[in-house]
């Protein structure tokens, strides 16, 4: 199965096989570890606290975004990629949370009735309100497609389950069956982020974190994975070595996937702590860095950046 959250085979096989022991054998510095927020270089120089993304997010190329959000207060308008993404982290996350609902509501016994619930998807999260009506129509066609999709590889797994286990437990049957915790929450302010962070999956079964994202592949998106490996290695003082971001595009009506795993290692590391710290003095001393030499029209500033 290769689905949003969960591994196929293969994968599973290039993870224990592959990642994990090159995981073991090339050992992160440990000033470069979580659990070391309280010292150079892991310890924030700036009273600011940022949003995760608003560090590992490298569209603006001088983050002027930032610049204009955190001293000026302008949030700017979502584009449609936003909104869009927006709304089918939400689908996955209601058939994920509608999945252990059921379990925990009907429990095993009555697995059958468990069964037909999970053979269609549910109620559909609603539509963005800035949405066009032709944007409604391609994200209800979509999220329809995404989430049937979910449903059907949870269903098969939660049929899998039954078949190898014959005295499951509820709680164990829900954990087994949706093996990530979705949107967890997580306080940032140790590294000087948000008290407020909410990572897209934490899989406890293979120790990584997973990220969803919805266009084109960018080197920088692998932040996202290494800002939130720190945040909890700062908050449960564990290790985490792994990320993985999932690249999902639609195509011809049908939903293609894409996996990026990735040791967390000391250059990523290096690379999130500079962009924090380059950031945060940014927003302290209010230094305005200049719109870049090219400006995408769908950044959510560009009006801001070239008025009229």
């Amino acid at each position: 199965m290769n689905e949003v959250y969960y591994l196929s085979d293969d994968e599973r096989k290039f993870l224990v096989r592959g990642l994990l022991p090159k995981s073991r054998q090339s050992e992160v510095a440990e000033e470069l570890r979580g659990w070391n927020w309280h010292q150079p270089p892991l310890e924030p120089p700036y009273g600011v606290r940022l949003a995760l993304y608003e560090v590992a997010g490298k569209y603006c190329g001088t983050s002027r975004d930032v610049f204009l959000r955190r001293v000026h207060g302008i949030r700017g308008k979502p584009n449609r990629a936003m909104l869009a993404g927006g709304y089918y982290h939400a689908v996955i996350v209601g058939e994920l949370v509608r999945a252990k609902r059921l379990i925990y509501t009907l429990g095993v016994k009555q697995h059958d009735r468990i069964e037909r619930e999970l053979a269609a998807p549910g109620v559909l999260p609603p539509l963005p309100k800035e949405c066009t009506p032709e944007d409604a129509s391609e994200l209800t066609a979509r999220g329809q497609l995404l989430a049937e999709f979910q449903a059907g590889r949870i269903r098969a797994r939660f049929q899998d389950i039954l078949t190898r286990q014959p005295y499951i437990g509820d709680d164990s049957l829900a954990a087994i069956t949706v093996p990530v915790v979705t949107e967890q929450r997580l306080d940032g302010s140790f590294l000087g982020l948000s008290q407020r962070l909410s990572a897209d999956a934490l899989s406890f079964t293979e120790p990584m974190i997973v990220d969803l994202k919805f266009g084109r592949r960018q080197d920088f998106h692998r932040l996202t994975t290494t800002g939130y490996a720190l945040v909890m290695e700062a908050v449960h003082e564990y290790p985490v070595n792994i990320g993985c971001i999932v690249y999902a595009q639609f195509q011809e009506g049908r939903l293609l996937l894409e996996k990026d795993f990735h040791l967390i290692d000391d250059e990523l590391r290096q690379w999130f702590v500079e962009e924090r710290d380059e950031k945060a003095r940014m927003v302290a001393e209010e230094m305005d860095p200049g719109r870049p030499d090219e400006c995408a029209s769908t950044c959510p500033c560009f009006n801001e950046c070239h008025p009229g």
